[in-house]
């Protein structure tokens, strides 16, 4: 069975302040593939959001405005492979005005779940 690709928001202020629903925040706690922009600060929001994989155990592959259209395909074989993948972009909602709006294309596009 195929994984989800989870759009997973990110604050635009204060990471101390909960800026997702706790049944929300709960969907996503156990992925350990992830899609970003910057890993230093997806880090940085993982932790803020309560994942508790070490974040040295989390897969992260980055998708920003340096990656080549072709590479694109190759984020979604987690997916493939059954995984939960989730999505996080540098602030706000990932695929609105970021890199992730082509990955979100291409799942539409070949079948994937896509839950934000």
């Amino acid at each position: 069975m195929a994984g989800t690709l989870f759009l997973i928001p990110t604050p635009l202020g204060d990471e101390a302040v909960a800026w997702l629903p706790e049944a929300e925040r709960a969907k996503v706690l156990h992925i350990t593939h992830f899609v970003v922009e910057a890993e230093k600060t997806a880090r940085r929001h993982l932790k803020a959001l309560g994942v508790t994989t070490p974040i040295r155990e989390l897969s992260m592959q980055t998708l920003n405005e340096h990656t080549k259209p072709g590479d694109v395909a190759a984020l979604l074989a987690p997916l493939a492979a059954g995984h939960d993948v989730g999505l996080v972009s540098e602030a706000g909602c990932p695929a609105v005005a970021d890199p992730g709006a082509q990955l979100v294309a291409l799942a539409h596009e070949r079948g994937y779940r896509v839950e934000p």
